[in-house]
Formats: structure tokens, C-alpha cells, sequence
């Protein structure tokens, strides 16, 4: 049973509140399509939503700066290089965070397949025309901006999901049409990924796709066998790479491997002990000062964990778990299975993100170049990020809509606000009965 099966039985009491006995001679009567009412309606925006994203943001400059300014100093000899750039993706950000927010979702379906298009032509020039950093192909320089397309990958991947699983949702468990199309086209991406070399975006691409096929409900065995295959791959990539293979020894034993590949997780290990409790106070890492390498980047949780301590992980920790609260309600409020798919892919691109870079730089898992939303230095990633908080606010607006236009008086005026709604839960209503 789906994750909206079983959400489906708690709003059969509103479809019936429209279904009137003269609900189909009432719609008749409407003249106009009410989506031109509902897109005039649109719900209030999740203001605490908001907030927390900008918040964050601008935490992320901060802690680029502190991270990154002796580097840069030394090394690039602009101590303000980083501090500059990261504050001009920020301001590029949170308009289009809040432009997307205002944007209808419903408007995004006809863009899928080019959004799709347009991503898979971006890694295959990435591989063609990129610029190598190292031993990796993953970036495409335009003018003084680098776009990784692998960061696009991922929403791309959000945006096809959700259209797809809404299109066949009353054919997700057949194996050839609710399950296998999303492998191909996620195993194209990925495989482009993979190609860079891009180990952690094919795997983030991977859990992406099962996540939401796991939610709409498609069976669990071939999701399962598709999850091995994955794993098998993986492994191999991994058996067949020497420097991925020393990154597996290193996590596995990183003090055995400290002056080799275990450098970097062990002095990551280092900062968390330093920071203790409050921390040593933002700007005074150690830790920084040539020690860790990619400082700003990939391991920037670090850097926040030495100068804030345990208390500043939590509450970043809480900052990340609010986003993931926030966007479960938009999906479960969602006005249709599209926006609900879109609001747990959009959701999952930020938690998985977070998840797995804190679980790398805290010496859970091996290293695998992810960043931290919002906190790394990186503009495609601060920019994915911002666009996929955007999907979610609009979700959340266009149910909110749904909602405020229940109840007036009248048959006619009944069925002319409920209309969208009753139009939005027509696959649901299949379900709860």
C-alpha cells in the first residue's frame, strides 16, 4: 500500500463534502476553469520555513569565511575570495528560492522532459568540455562561474519522479511501467556521473530514485534487487579503484592510515574533540590553519563542530530536521499526487545531503565528496538547495489554497471552489475506496 493510500482515507470526508447530488449539475454550470481561482488564491508562504533557509544561508557565509580566510590569505593571497564569492551565490539564492516559491508548481510538468534534457547534455558536456580538479571532471566554467551539472542531476531526477509517479499511479507496482523507466533514466544519470568520476552524486541519484519509489508504493522486491544491483556496481567501482579502495581502509582504520588516505577523516575526528561542548568560539579553529583539508567544502561540518561545539550541531542538526518537518507537511497537504511527490523529492535532496556529509566528516562512512546544504562553500550546490526549498513552499502555498476555498453558501458556489480540489483528489479518492 502506498504512503497515499493509507493518507488517502483521511480526506474522503472533504470529497464527500463536494460530491453533492448536485455537484455534476452545478459543474455544468461553471463557465470558466476555476484554476484561474485557485492560482489567484494561493495560500499564505511558510514564513518559519523561510527563515530558517535564510538563516541558514547567511550561517554559511559566516562559517565559509571563517573556514576558508587563512587558506585564501596564504594560498590565493584574498583572504576575502571565498567570503565574496559564496555572498554573491547567497544573494542569487534567496530570490530564487522565493521566485520559485511564488511560481505554481503545476506550471513545472510541461518543463520536465526538457529540464531532463537539458541536465543529461550538461554532464555529457561536462565529460567533453569540463574542467578537471583532482583527478575529476566535474564542472563546465562559464565565464567566472563553474556549474557542476551533477548538482542539477539531482533535482532533475526530483522533477521526473514526481511527474512520472503521478502519471502511473494506478500502475506503480507493475515492474515494466512503475519501476523500470525510473532505473533507466536514473542509471543514465548516474552512469554520467560515475564517468566524472562522481561516486557520491550517482549514489545520492540512487537513493533518491528508490526513496520515492519506495513511497508510491512499488513493490518491495524489485526495489530491493535494484538496491543490489546498485551496491554491486558500487562495489566494483570501488575494488577497481585503488584511491577508493584506500578511502574504504581509511575509514575502516583511519588512525592506522594517518599519514595516508585516514589523514583527512582523522583530523576531522580531531575538530569534533576539540569543540567539546560550546566550542572554541567562531573564527578560532585550529583545524583550519592547514590542517584539514577542503576546510570550506566538503568538510565544513567540521569547522562548525571545533568552533561551536556540540551545542552548535544540534542545532544545526534541528535547523535540517525543521526543513525535513516542514516539507513532510506540504507533501502530506499536498493538492495532488504531483505536488506531494515533489515536496518528498525536494525534501529528501536536502536531508540525504546533509545526512550523509555529517556522517562522512563525523568518520560514519567513507568520504564521498557530498557537500552541506546551505553551509559548504559551493554556488550550484547553495543554488540546488535554494530551488528545492522553493518547490516545497510552493507546494505548500497551492495546498494551502486548496484548503481556504472550502465552504460558501449554495450548491453552485460550492462546487465552483471545491472544484480544484475534487479534481486534485480524484486518483486518491480510486484508492480510499
Amino acid at each position: 500500500m502506498s504512503w497515499f493510500s493509507r493518507k488517502s482515507a483521511t480526506d474522503t470526508s472533504a470529497i464527500r463534502e463536494v460530491e453533492t447530488p448536485d455537484a455534476d449539475a452545478s459543474r455544468k454550470s461553471v463557465p470558466e476553469p476555476i484554476e484561474a481561482n485557485v492560482r489567484a488564491s494561493l495560500g499564505a508562504m511558510d514564513s518559519a520555513l523561510v527563515a530558517v533557509v535564510v538563516a541558514l544561508i547567511a550561517f554559511g557565509v559566516v562559517m565559509v569565511y571563517s573556514a576558508s580566510a587563512v587558506y585564501a590569505a596564504e594560498e590565493l593571497h584574498d583572504g576575502m575570495r571565498f567570503l565574496l564569492r559564496q555572498g554573491a551565490f547567497a544573494a542569487i539564492a534567496v530570490p530564487v528560492m522565493l521566485i520559485i516559491a511564488r511560481f505554481d508548481y503545476r506550471r513545472l510538468r510541461p518543463l520536465t522532459y526538457p529540464i531532463l534534457l537539458g541536465t543529461v547534455t550538461l554532464l555529457v558536456l561536462t565529460l567533453v568540455i569540463g574542467r578537471t580538479a583532482g583527478g575529476a571532471t566535474r564542472w563546465i566554467r562559464v565565464g567566472p562561474v563553474d556549474i557542476q551539472a551533477a548538482e542539477l542531476a539531482k533535482l532533475a531526477i526530483v522533477v521526473f519522479l514526481a511527474h512520472s509517479l503521478s502519471k502511473k499511479a494506478d500502475r506503480i507496482t507493475q515492474f515494466s511501467i512503475g519501476v523500470l523507466p525510473h532505473l533507466i533514466v536514473m542509471g543514465v544519470l548516474a552512469l554520467l556521473c560515475l564517468l566524472q568520476p562522481d561516486l557520491g552524486s550517482a549514489l545520492m541519484l540512487g537513493m533518491l530514485t528508490f526513496v520515492l519509489l519506495f513511497a508510491a508504493g512499488a513493490k518491495l522486491g524489485p526495489i530491493l534487487g535494484a538496491l543490489g544491483g546498485l551496491a554491486t556496481a558500487g562495489a566494483l567501482a570501488i575494488f577497481t579503484s585503488p584511491w577508493r579502495m584506500a578511502r574504504v581502509e581509511a575509514f575502516l582504520d583511519p588512525f592506522a592510515h594517518r599519514e595516508g588516505a585516514g589523514y583527512q577523516i582523522v583530523e576531522s575526528i580531531v575538530a569534533f574533540g576539540s569543540g567539546g561542548l560550546y566550542g572554541v568560539g567562531i573564527g578560532d579553529s585550529r583545524q583550519k590553519l592547514f590542517y584539514l583539508p577542503e576546510a570550506h567544502t566538503d568538510f565544513i561540518g567540521a569547522i562548525v563542530a571545533e568552533e561551536l561545539g556540540f551545542i552548535g550541531m544540534m542545532v544545526l542538526l534541528s535547523a535540517f530536521l525543521f526543513i525535513g518537518w516542514r516539507g513532510a507537511r506540504a507533501a502530506w497537504h499536498a493538492a495532488d499526487d504531483y505536488g506531494s511527490w515533489l515536496a518528498i523529492g525536494a525534501t529528501s535532496l536536502i536531508l540525504l545531503s546533509a545526512f550523509f556529509n555529517l556522517a562522512v566528516v563525523m568518520g560514519l562512512l567513507p568520504t564521498k565528496g557530498l557537500t552541506l546544504p546551505f553551509v559548504s562553500y559551493g554556488g550550484s550546490s547553495l543554488l540546488v538547495s535554494s530551488a528545492a526549498v522553493g518547490l516545497i513552499l510552493s507546494v505548500a502555498r497551492t495546498s494551502a489554497s486548496v484548503a481556504k476555498s472550502k465552504p460558501v453558501t449554495g450548491a453552485n458556489e460550492q462546487v465552483e471552489s471545491d472544484d480544484s480540489a475534487a479534481r486534485a483528489n480524484a486518483a486518491r479518492r480510486s484508492k480510499a475506496a
